[in-house]
């Protein structure tokens, strides 16, 4: 809730709803997740956040504002079984659920330790940002990672180690990492709501393709592959 560019982005209204309840509609239509926990901090500023998952049935665990990796770890603590971990922010309300599925996919037919759809070079959208990880490959980050920038960016210290872990990346052609759907300014949250008026009552599961359609300079979408 704390954004310095946008302050209180995740419960800005879009069609009647908080952002972030649009993001876990959409989430929820996944074939692979088991669990949604939202990971908050212990800010009073992120009591609304917190108000808004109880009422909604979320998971959710509090901790260190900059301390996100923490966060993670007790996400961890609470779900000991777990074997897999899917990070999104909250401030993607455009996810798509297919390429998530894609992301758990690769991560576990591919022997990965770590998946990512966002490089070393992007061919998807700024917003349709996933990260999937084996559970016991984050503990590691978890016990080991000390300094402030690994802590609150929770995996730089899985994807910058490959030596360490196997990393590997989805991708998709052509390319659309010329499109922004992550909402961090008014600008970019007058676009989801442009989004979310033209195509949800329609088609309320609607994709990336879709999105795309809307965008100025966008191209068509190709099936996705591993690399």
């Amino acid at each position: 809730m704390t954004s310095s560019r946008l302050p209180g982005k995740v419960m800005a209204p879009v069609l009647g709803l908080p952002m972030i309840a649009r993001q876990v509609e959409r989430l929820r239509r996944s074939q692979r997740l088991d669990h949604l926990v939202l990971a908050t901090s212990l800010e009073a500023s992120d009591d609304p956040l917190a108000s808004y998952a109880q009422g909604a049935g979320l998971d959710m665990v509090r901790g260190d504002l900059n301390d996100v990796l923490s966060r993670f770890g007790a996400v961890l603590d609470g779900f000991p079984q777990a074997s897999t971990v899917v990070r999104l922010t909250a401030d993607c309300p455009l996810t798509d659920w297919r390429v998530l599925d894609q992301v758990i996919d690769l991560l576990e037919l591919g022997g990965s330790d770590y998946v990512n759809n966002t490089g070393p070079e992007r061919t998807f959208p700024h917003g349709l940002d996933v990260e999937a990880m084996k559970a016991s490959v984050l503990r590691q980050a978890v016990a080991t990672a000390t300094t402030a920038y690994d802590r609150e960016h929770v995996t730089p210290l899985i994807y910058n180690a490959p030596e360490r872990f196997k990393v590997s990346h989805l991708t998709r052609a052509p390319s659309l990492a010329h499109l922004r759907w992550t909402v961090d300014y008014p600008d970019d949250l007058a676009f989801v709501r442009e989004v979310y008026g033209k195509l949800h009552a329609a088609d309320p599961d609607f994709g990336t393709e879709a999105v795309a359609a809307l965008t100025p300079n966008s191209a068509p979408l190709q099936t996705p592959g591993g690399g």
